[in-house]
């Protein structure tokens, strides 16, 4: 029996693609930098529930090799760019890479077919039954 991936899945795979050493903050890091394009490295760690360190570290790894103290795997689908009103906050943005790559997930998202649709019955989730359900189509 064949399966089509959901489209979490199907995100996940094509984040790994990218680079099969990303973890699990990578990906947070990077869909947080997608949504809120110009967001200092303290916003990052608020939003992702990282500590500074982390935040700081996540983003280099998402930037590119010329990125000041790079992280491997230095993917350049984000810039850091120093700046902010005290000339000390560093801001992320998207590169052509990174905008490329929001964009194919967004697609996925948006094409995305459930892999079932859950058969309630009335207001209580607990009615529903996958075996029986299953069968009846």
């Amino acid at each position: 029996m064949t399966r089509r991936r959901n489209s979490f899945l199907q995100l996940l795979e094509h984040f790994r693609e990218l680079h099969p050493g990303l973890v699990v903050a990578d990906l947070v890091a990077f869909l947080y930098i997608c949504e809120n394009e110009g967001l200092n490295i303290t916003e990052l760690a608020q939003l992702g529930r990282f500590t500074g360190a982390t935040a700081s570290r996540r983003a280099r790894a998402l930037a590119g090799p010329d990125t000041p103290s790079p992280r491997p795997p230095s993917l350049g689908l984000v810039e850091i760019y120093e700046g902010g009103d005290d000339g000390r906050a560093r801001q992320i943005f998207l590169t052509h890479k990174g905008r490329a790559a929001r964009d194919a997930i967004s697609e996925m998202i948006t094409r995305a077919i459930p892999l079932a649709q859950p058969a309630w019955r009335g207001d209580d989730p607990r009615a529903y039954n996958p075996v029986t359900e299953r069968a009846a189509s």
